[in-house]
C-alpha cells in the first residue's frame, strides 16, 4: 500500500500516540492542533483522520511496525522525515512525561529515518520548551 506524504506524517502521529497503548485526550487534541496549524498539513482533510488512523493501526497489526516505518521512510523525503520526527516528539511530550515505550518509539523513528543525534536533540529540546508549564 502506498500513501501520500501527508498520510505518512499522520501515520507517524498515530504511531507515536499508540506507542504507550493509551491515546490520551491531550494527544487527540494535539492531533487536531497540529493538523490545523502546521503548514505541512494544509492540504489534509481532517475528516480523513479516523480513516488514516485506522489504516495505520491495521498496517501495524498486519505487517508490523518496522514494515510501516520502512514504507514511511520511502514515502518521505529527508526534510519531511525530520518533520515526521518533530511530529512524533510533539505527540509523546504533550502529557509532559515519557515512558519507555514512547522513548523506544522515538528511537525507532530516528533510526528508520537516519536522523542525526544533534538534530533530534534540537527537536526534543524545542518540544520540551514549548510544553513547559508554570
Amino acid at each position: 500500500m502506498q500513501f501520500s506524504a501527508t498520510d505518512a506524517l499522520v501515520h507517524v502521529m498515530v504511531m507515536a500516540a499508540v506507542s504507550d497503548k493509551d491515546v490520551s485526550d491531550r494527544e487527540m487534541d494535539r492531533f487536531a492542533a497540529l493538523i490545523s496549524r502546521w503548514p505541512v498539513f494544509e492540504n489534509f482533510d481532517i475528516e480523513r483522520l479516523p480513516e488514516v488512523a485506522s489504516s495505520c493501526v491495521d498496517t501495524i497489526n498486519k505487517a508490523g511496525l518496522d514494515a510501516l516505518l520502512d514504507q514511511i521512510a520511502q514515502t518521505l523525503e529527508p526534510r519531511l522525515q525530520e518533520t515526521a520526527y518533530a511530529i512524533a516528539v510533539e505527540i509523546v511530550t504533550v502529557d509532559l512525561k515519557l515512558n519507555q515505550e514512547e522513548l523506544r518509539m522515538l528511537e525507532m523513528i530516528r533510526d528508520a529515518f537516519s536522523i542525526d543525534r544533534l538534530t533530534t536533540a534540537a527537536i526534543e529540546t524545542s518540544a520540551r520548551i514549548r510544553h513547559r508549564r508554570l
